[in-house]
């Protein structure tokens, strides 16, 4: 057997590209035929006690071995492996012939702590004049060795030298080289060489040296041991060099952390591509893996392309067999050109859109994707190590039929919060509710499997609907949520009560009240309350105060729907709607930017008054809303509003409504206000408006009395006013004025719809451009 790749301790060394077919299926071969007594790979030497979990029956890879620390921040580092892993596959082999394996990388509480240290140097060093940037230079170094073998990126450099090699000895000698020139080129090319990932290398490279000499030390003899590394680190474990003392080890910075495994996809895969940390492609991989095992890697040309051709049906794009033998030749054709053996994923990519897509990419791109990424996502059986909280999920997803809802396809979740009467069970009679409460602590969390949707069945309060994607990123969420409690309803009331402490509010309160109410978390939820009680105490915030009531008004109208007592908030609300209704005269002192936010605290409060009016002050509101209507050193605007909702009431007779117009559009007031007033006027009930002719008659009078300059200044004011009515409501319009200017209806509004002139485009540009500073 060759020694080219033997360590300078005598134990064999396979070098591998993290996620590699090829490698794994090498390697495999190569354990047959050395039958080591130890496997040692490079990952996180204090996962080793995972392993045995790794492999165990019902693990589906893709999966991680993710280390957090366990104080905040929370920081993390992931360990991804698929089945075409070859650190997988040692671990498979391993369990199987009854062999031990071990890990030999520093441990994550070191590389934790040295990976933020080495992105803190990299980042002010990136920061410096003139210095570009860590990562650039590290794809420098690939792209570099790609374009020096004639390929057009290092991912298809790589495929053609390695992937398609077909005997374990050429690939394992191709590795050692190839390990020997980038060490070479990385230490003498000024352009490339990063001292701070040199530095960190040594590191882990002494580290690694220890742990074999360990080995060796602990009664294994050297020549039945197999060290499976990444390439880059082959030649470093094999030159001559000591391993780190202990010493040197307790030296090293650390951050404690704890592991776990968790779950991982093929898209996670995909978007963390390049050298060591992932690829491009994963699904194309993996049928590269299955062609490998079953012992003919020439059928993945026709097995890929073949699947494209499949997805292309499904979305109504047939092609016929005859085109997919056209794109396999094709792309055989390509490989040639290249001086390769098989086809790499990007001539058969190219084939594919010439063929399959007739030179279109938009064409195959959606089944290039589908093929390229897929949507696996990995799978742990219940019993594997993992932290409480992710236990915990795990079993709400078993409990609430949410299992099929995990996978990194999105999907839509609709829920009905009433009682289902059809079943017997109460759990089955209040599924919907129960999904509901957990979706909520979810997202109360960040946790970004579970997004609400507005609901199709306006002011249906019974419905919900939720689109559920899972993502790696969602189970490190999860686990990140542990340092808030150890099942996510204790992490969602945690954060309710983390929050509170921080609420200076009555607003932010209100939510917290809502969130828990939301939650299921009845407790939570009287905690928020009393928090509320407090600073309601000292709050004058009139938007605020409407806003509040806004929240608790749903609270207390829908309580029922998720089975709170809500009742408990009705003195609140009667507390904080009295002190809103006395705040309302006053705080309409205000310029028009602010009247804004006020109009829709006034519309808060007066909806809050006519859903609740058996509860609250509903007359002393209406009190308060007769003196602002009639008010003249308050905000036009909201005086205008005012008066809309006694309107809508029926609180203005006719006699009333012509005096109260007569005076507020006239020309002795200045146009804005006037304008100002009728815009305020118009917020609310059109139909209202849209009724009353006099107040069309007295627009119309009032229009006509102002001179140029006035008009100008008042249709600023009006033509913002109407741009809010809908296409029915100007066409209303227009009838309305058609009476009062003598017109018939239908000709006032062919009249107003007309398309207009230059010149009338003109003066509304010139009204587009007005400066509302100049009023």
């Amino acid at each position: 057997m060759s020694t080219a790749a033997v360590s300078n301790y005598g134990v064999h060394l396979f070098g591998v590209r993290h996620l590699s077919p090829t490698g794994a299926f090498h390697l495999q071969t190569f354990l047959k035929e050395v039958k080591p007594l130890l496997v040692l790979v490079e990952g996180p030497s204090d996962a080793t006690e995972l392993i045995s979990q790794i492999t165990l029956k019902g693990v589906k890879p893709p999966i991680a071995i993710l280390a957090y620390t366990d104080q905040l921040p929370i920081r993390t580092l992931v360990f991804p492996l698929a089945e075409y892993s070859p650190e997988y596959q040692a671990f498979v082999w391993a369990a199987r012939n009854g062999v031990e394996a071990r890990f030999i990388d520093l441990p994550s509480d070191i590389s934790v702590s040295l990976h933020l240290k080495l992105s803190a140097a990299s980042e002010k060093e990136d920061y410096a004049e003139g210095a570009r940037s860590h990562r650039e230079q590290i794809n420098d170094r690939y792209e570099q060795v790609a374009i020096s073998a004639g390929e057009s990126d290092y991912e298809t450099y790589w495929e053609r030298s390695f992937e398609h090699s077909s005997e374990p000895n050429t690939y394992r000698h191709a590795i050692h080289a190839f390990s020997s020139e980038m060490r070479q080129l990385s230490e003498t090319d000024e352009r490339i060489y990063t001292p701070l990932e040199a530095a960190h290398n040594e590191i882990r490279e002494a580290y690694m040296r220890a742990r074999i000499a360990e080995a060796i030390e602990g009664g294994i003899p050297a020549e039945r041991i197999v060290v499976v590394t990444g390439a880059y680190h082959v030649s470093a474990l094999e030159a001559e060099l000591d391993g780190m003392t202990e010493q040197e080890a307790a030296a090293l910075p650390k951050i404690q952390t704890k592991l776990t495994l968790m779950p991982y996809s093929y898209y996670k895969l995909s978007s963390h591509s390049g050298y060591g940390a992932g690829n491009a492609a994963p699904s194309y991989f993996e049928l590269a893996w299955q062609c490998l095992v079953s012992g003919d890697l020439g059928k993945l040309s026709s097995a890929y392309l073949a699947t494209i051709a499949g997805y292309m049906r499904q979305s109504g794009n047939f092609r016929s067999a005859a085109s997919v033998i056209e794109a396999v030749r094709l792309a055989e054709s390509l490989a040639s050109l290249h001086g390769g053996r098989l086809p790499t994923l990007r001539d058969l990519q190219d084939a594919a859109i010439t063929c399959l897509g007739y030179g279109e990419l938009s064409i195959v791109a959606d089944a290039l994707a589908r093929t390229n990424i897929g949507t696996a996502i990995g799978a742990l059986p219940d019993g594997i190590s993992q932290t409480p909280i992710q236990e915990d999920l795990n079993r709400n997803l078993k409990s609430l039929k949410l299992e099929k809802y995990k996978t990194t396809v999105a999907t839509d979740l609709e829920l009905d919060l009433r009682e289902n009467r059809r079943v017997k069970s109460e759990d089955a009679a209040f599924l919907d509710l129960r999904r509901s409460f957990f979706l909520e602590r979810l997202q109360l969390l960040s946790i970004s499997f579970a997004k609400k949707r507005a609901v199709k069945q306006d002011g249906a309060t019974w419905a919900e609907h939720w689109v559920l994607c899972w993502t790696p990123e969602a189970e490190i969420e999860i686990v990140e949520s542990i340092m808030k409690g150890e099942t996510i309803e204790l992490a969602a009331a945690f954060s309710i009560k983390e929050s509170l402490a921080q609420s200076t509010n009555i607003l932010n309160a209100a939510a917290l009240v809502k969130a828990a109410w939301q939650c299921g978390l009845p407790a939570s939820m009287e905690d928020a309350r009393r928090t509320l009680q407090e600073l309601a105490v000292e709050s004058g915030d009139y938007t605020q105060i409407a806003g509040t009531l806004r929240e608790l008004s749903i609270l207390v109208q829908f309580g029922d729907v998720r089975k709170m007592n809500t009742d408990v908030l009705v003195p609140l609300l009667q507390q904080l709607f009295l002190r809103g209704t006395l705040l309302l005269v006053d705080s309409s002192i205000c310029s028009d930017d602010a009247a804004a936010n006020m109009a829709s605290a006034i519309i808060d409060m007066h909806t809050v008054s006519q859903q609740h009016f058996e509860v609250v002050d509903d007359e002393r509101w209406v009190q308060q809303l007769e003196e602002l209507a009639y008010r003249d050193d308050r905000n036009a605007k909201l005086s205008g509003l005012a008066f809309a909702l006694l309107l809508e009431r029926n609180l203005i007779d006719h006699e009333r409504l012509a005096r109260e117009v007569s005076r507020r559009l006239s020309p002795g007031i200045p146009a804005d206000i006037g304008a100002g007033w009728f815009e305020g006027m118009s917020l609310r009930n059109r139909y209202v408006l849209l009724s009353r002719r006099q107040l069309w008659e007295q627009l119309d009078l009032y229009t006509r009395s102002l001179d140029d300059e006035q008009f100008r200044r008042s249709l600023v004011f009006l033509r913002r006013a109407f741009s809010s009515f809908e296409a029915r409501e100007k066409n209303a319009i227009a009838q309305l004025l058609g009476d009062v200017w003598g017109f018939g209806s239908i000709e006032a509004a062919d009249v107003l719809q007309r398309p207009l002139s230059s010149e009338e485009q003109q003066k509304i540009d010139e009204l587009n451009e007005f400066d509302f500073g100049d009023l």
